[in-house]
């Protein structure tokens, strides 16, 4: 069994963009063509927003029928195809170790979570849409922050009750921000 991270969510830091860049860059310059975008979402994304330090990754394609050459040089970088993972239109990889994705450099990487959409995938437009709504209202920003913290404090060990205590913050944003 895999033992669980306890959850521990720090101030915003600089750095979460900076070391978005450096992994999109080597995952675009891998992938080339195959790629449509590649999206930094989650809450690191986020200015000023307090988050897990783990960057969140979409990595766009045009369909899925190019998935099985994208999952090939994915796997040339060091990541491991872990399926779909009960979610459409999303294909999920983790990392062989701490220097995925692997450059001639051999230097550690920030942690992460990688993800592959097709254009058409709901998660994708869905982590695009929260991460848009957050960045244009600050007051949602400071108000998801103090939830984070409270929830990690009351479920620092368990990670499924986190995530679960932030869905319907998260629902309510969406639906009264969609239209915005």
């Amino acid at each position: 069994m895999k033992i669980q991270k306890p959850v521990i969510i720090e101030g915003y830091n600089n750095e979460w963009p900076r070391a978005f860049n450096i992994i999109e860059s080597i995952i675009s310059n891998k992938l080339n063509r195959l790629v449509l975008r590649i999206e930094h979402v989650g809450s690191t994304s986020i200015p000023s927003l307090s988050a897990k330090p783990i960057i969140d990754i979409d990595v766009v394609i045009e369909s899925m029928d190019c998935l099985p050459q994208v999952i090939k040089k994915l796997e040339e970088l060091g990541y491991i195809h872990e399926g779909d993972l009960g979610i459409k239109n999303r294909e999920a990889f983790a990392r062989r170790d701490v220097y995925v994705p692997y450059t001639s450099e051999g230097n550690e990487k920030h942690e992460h979570h990688l993800y592959v959409c097709n254009r058409e995938s709901e998660e994708l437009k869905r982590h695009m849409m929260f991460r848009d709504i957050l960045r244009k209202h600050p007051l949602l920003v400071s108000e998801y922050a103090n939830l984070k913290f409270q929830l990690a404090n009351k479920y620092r060990d368990n990670r499924q009750a986190y995530s679960a205590g932030k869905t319907e913050f998260i629902t309510r944003i969406m639906n009264e921000y969609q239209d915005i």
